[in-house]
């Protein structure tokens, strides 16, 4: 077990290093020029050159990822050109609300598609089956700003039940603070519920073809009774992966939804940015995105041995 740990987090930071050389080439090649930015049309050559020195985009490439490298792993990544702030105070405000809109929305689509797949799979051959199947993949197509907009239409324009738009800090105001929250969760975690509810079908079925499965039959257990005592256990292992694949959705969604619901989370920064071509904010900004999905993969990875206890012998 330990050797598999320790393999697995060389993966990661090689995942790491390979992500930081990527983002940073991107990023490098984007069009524009901050400096312009900064002073405006009516700058002079020697302006912008003497502003391009002080920032330090004027040094070769590999000089400026070295030094945006070395400085991520001491926690600094890097300062914004426009505003001077670091960009880890930038992250700090803006990372409690993208938090909440993922964790929330993770939360709905696990309670939409367990018992939707489980009834999916065990009422596979009957029509009220085949319904709850069609409609999972009727909101698979449906994109994510689509359901937003209609949210909004429904329950803030047309019902005056919730606010279109915006966003309260929780230490402000709790009840106001959940309320803006509301129509961004439904509109991401329905979504990604229904795409959840696939994955979830297919392995209960996988599970009905078990022998055990069959034997819990047998001896006289009801399908509910042995889907839940089995069922969730040994399908775990397939809702884990595709829960670490999710997540990555889920932030690329939520990226989305912010710009529909004016909430100021990482996705309304990350756009602001790059429109400004502030790259040392882009780039910590998606290195910190990257970071983290990489490293949930990595945990899901080693939780497959606390799952499966039959990984834990196996020989490497």
């Amino acid at each position: 077990m330990i050797r598999r740990v320790g393999a697995r987090l060389g993966i990661l930071a090689a995942s790491l290093l390979a992500a930081s050389v990527l983002i940073f080439v991107v990023c490098s090649a984007l069009p524009g020029d901050v400096a312009s930015v900064i002073l405006g049309e009516g700058a002079t050559p020697d302006q912008l050159a003497t502003l391009r020195h002080q920032l330090g985009t004027d040094r070769p490439l590999p000089v400026q990822y070295l030094s945006w490298a070395s400085g991520m792993l001491q926690g600094d990544f890097g300062r914004s050109y426009l505003s001077g702030d670091s960009v880890a105070s930038l992250l700090g405000p803006r990372l409690a609300v993208t938090f909440w809109l993922v964790t929330f929305s993770l939360i709905l689509a696990l309670l939409v598609a367990l018992p939707t797949g489980m009834y999916a799979a065990l009422r596979r051959r009957h029509w009220d089956g085949f319904i709850a199947t069609a409609l999972a993949q009727i909101g698979m197509a449906i994109p994510a700003f689509w359901a937003g907009l209609l949210l909004v239409a429904v329950f803030a324009v047309g019902l005056h039940w919730l606010p279109a738009n915006g966003y309260v800090p929780f230490a402000e105001d709790p009840g106001s603070w959940a309320a803006h929250l509301v129509l961004p969760v439904l509109a991401l975690g329905l979504i990604q519920g229904a795409m959840l509810t696939r994955y979830v079908r297919s392995a209960f079925i996988d599970v009905l073809n078990e022998d055990y499965f069959r034997t819990a039959r047998a001896v006289g257990w009801t399908q509910g009774r042995a889907m839940v005592r089995h069922g969730l256990r040994n399908a775990s292992l397939s809702l884990v992966t595709v829960l670490g694949l999710q997540l990555s959705s889920v932030l690329v969604g939520a990226i989305v939804i912010e710009s529909v619901f004016a909430l100021p989370g990482l996705g309304t920064m990350l756009l602001q940015v790059v429109t400004q071509h502030d790259l040392q904010v882009v780039q910590g900004t998606v290195m910190f995105l990257v970071a983290v999905v990489l490293v949930v993969n990595a945990l899901v990875d080693v939780s497959y041995l606390i799952i499966d206890p039959r990984l834990r012998g196996e020989r490497e």
